[in-house]
């Protein structure tokens, strides 16, 4: 077993302070940009995202789900070999995808912006994104593997080396950039993204190259060369799944293949769906009489200020997902199906508890965020008609990762595809209205929200039967509505000068309140504290 294997509390932590700090400052070219390039400008930065996502979930897909459970399976049989395999098989996989679908890209980019993306200024940002498939395909690998070995502290460091110097690069090239126009600001905003996957890349290659297995093929006795693994393998397939006198695991690519492409399948989904709402959300508006300039305005406000609002929190529910597959899957290779209930407790316990007080503030204070952080306190109702389905959001995500290490990608993939039918049905019904237009998609977006998660939900019921407490949730609910009166009385008190001290302070009252109730309430326990690195030996 590795050294520098963590509990998975302790992981998801570690995880966890890394996504706070990457939201703390990845806030800041959200806050900078729009006010450097506007909200068209922003517009078509978020146009070229949803066609290069698609490219990127063809290209990595599963494969990280995949490498962090087989080689958590691995390092839990202590098969090195096995492990080292399992890396160079899914590099060499995603390398040659991503250098096909970066060619085809860069080649067929002015008929795909002039005819996809609606919108042909973004032809510029679409090429300085290319390169992202290829740094993204590699560093996908890497942390797979790091996940599978439960070490989650050089993802944690790369996440935020990659964020400090996208944004000092986004802010500095858009800036520079800005006055040959918006299409080519938007490109350098791009570019600096680039610049930010390469660093974050290269602390991963760094640090795999300090932890890098040294064991080869030729070291192993005997006995042990010629053992199958059969964590990996059918009893009747064992002898293609031996590993040769080479290194090389004939069976390792349909190993990785069997599992990364129903998730792979399942996050495209997702993925088509997303850039089929910008297709669909744009020529809705477009059918509303809504001018092109307005409707790239719009849809960047949408994609680009309200959306990453809402997404804060998520920084706990990405880290718990990701911890929770490597541990779901040691958990459900034993049979153990209380430390799967329990996993699944812990992770959701902690997403709805966290993620509810975020939904409160934004509700509750969504002019003054729109207008403190982007000058922009007419999309106001945006954030305001988002905030009550927040919290089905950041219960999504461990719901996701549960089906996913249980081997449910299937019922993942389902659950997607329904709901990204349902969403785009709705977006061409309802955003082509005149009276609601854009709102029309949000509403759509909310519908899809909802109906995911409680698909998930069931879905999860029906593979090991888990569900969440009702009680659990009417004492945060309680909870919520009670910070929710308290933050609205301390903010119209108004008892400081400046609006964002007040606001500050009503938030942070209402927060203090909301926590005491958690722990009367025995949501949150010294138990559940003491899980905690570092601070946890204090409540024990």
């Amino acid at each position: 077993m590795s050294k520098t294997k963590q509990t998975f509390i302790k992981g998801a932590m570690i995880l966890l302070a890394a996504g706070i700090i990457n939201r703390i400052l990845g806030f800041i070219p959200r806050i900078a940009l729009p006010r450097i390039i506007g909200a068209e400008g922003v517009g078509l930065f978020q146009l070229a995202y949803p066609f290069m996502i698609v490219l990127i979930t063809i290209v990595t897909g599963g494969i990280p789900l995949a490498v962090a459970k087989w080689t958590a399976e691995a390092k839990t049989q202590g098969d090195e070999l096995r492990v080292r395999i399992i890396f160079r098989t899914a590099l060499q996989l995603t390398l040659t995808l991503a250098v096909l679908f970066t060619a085809a890209a860069v080649i067929l980019a002015p008929w795909i912006t002039a005819h996809i993306l609606t919108d042909s200024r973004v032809y510029y940002t679409f090429l300085c994104m290319s390169p992202i498939l290829i740094i993204t395909a590699v560093s996908s690998v890497y942390r797979g593997y790091f996940q599978g070995c439960q070490n989650m502290v050089p993802t944690a460091v790369s996440q935020i080396t990659e964020t400090v110097v996208r944004i000092i690069f986004m802010l500095l090239f858009s800036s520079l950039m800005l006055p040959y126009g918006l299409e080519w600001a938007a490109a350098g905003a791009m570019a600096g993204v680039i610049i930010g996957e390469l660093m974050g890349l290269g602390v991963l290659f760094i640090q795999h190259r300090k932890d890098r297995i040294t064991l080869q093929p030729t070291d192993l006795p005997a006995s042990d060369q010629s053992e199958p693994d059969n964590s990996l393998s059918a009893n009747s397939d064992r002898r293609s799944d031996q590993v040769s006198a080479s290194g090389r695991d004939p069976s390792a690519l349909r190993k990785l293949l069997g599992l990364s492409v129903p998730v792979t399948g399942s996050r495209l989904v997702g993925s088509l769906s997303y850039l089929l709402e910008s297709i669909f959300t744009m020529r809705s508006l477009a059918a509303a009489g809504v001018i092109t300039g307005i409707a790239t305005a719009q849809y960047g406000a949408l994609q680009g200020m309200i959306i990453p609002v809402i997404l804060l929190p998520t920084a706990l529910t990405y880290s718990l997902a990701v911890s929770l597959v490597p541990s779901l899957s040691e958990a459900a290779a034993r049979g153990d199906k209380a430390l799967i209930h329990k996993r699944l407790h812990q992770s959701m316990r902690l997403a709805l508890v966290s993620g509810a007080p975020f939904a409160v503030v934004m509700y509750l204070f969504a002019e003054p965020i729109c207008r403190l952080l982007y000058d922009h306190a007419e999309i106001t109702p945006m954030l305001q008609l988002m905030a009550p389905v927040a919290l089905f959001v950041y219960l999504q995500a461990p719901l996701q990762a549960a089906l996913q290490a249980l081997e449910k990608p299937g019922t993942a993939l389902m659950n997607t595809f329904i709901g990204a039918a349902v969403k785009l049905v709705l977006i061409a019904q309802l955003a082509s209205l005149p009276h609601l237009g854009i709102y029309g998609a949000l509403i759509a977006i909310n519908v899809n929200i909802v109906l995911v998660t409680l698909l998930h939900g069931f879905g999860v019921l029906r593979a090991v039967g888990f569900h969440m407490k009702l009680l659990d949730f009417v004492k945060v609910g309680s909870a919520m509505i009670i910070m929710g009166a308290v933050s609205r009385l301390i903010m119209n008190r108004a008892p400081l000068q400046a609006e964002w001290l007040n606001m500050l302070s009503a938030c942070a009252a209402g927060a203090a309140v909301y926590l005491l109730l958690m722990v009367w309430m025995r949501i949150i326990d010294r138990h559940d504290m003491a899980r905690l690195p570092y601070v946890g030996r204090y409540f024990k």
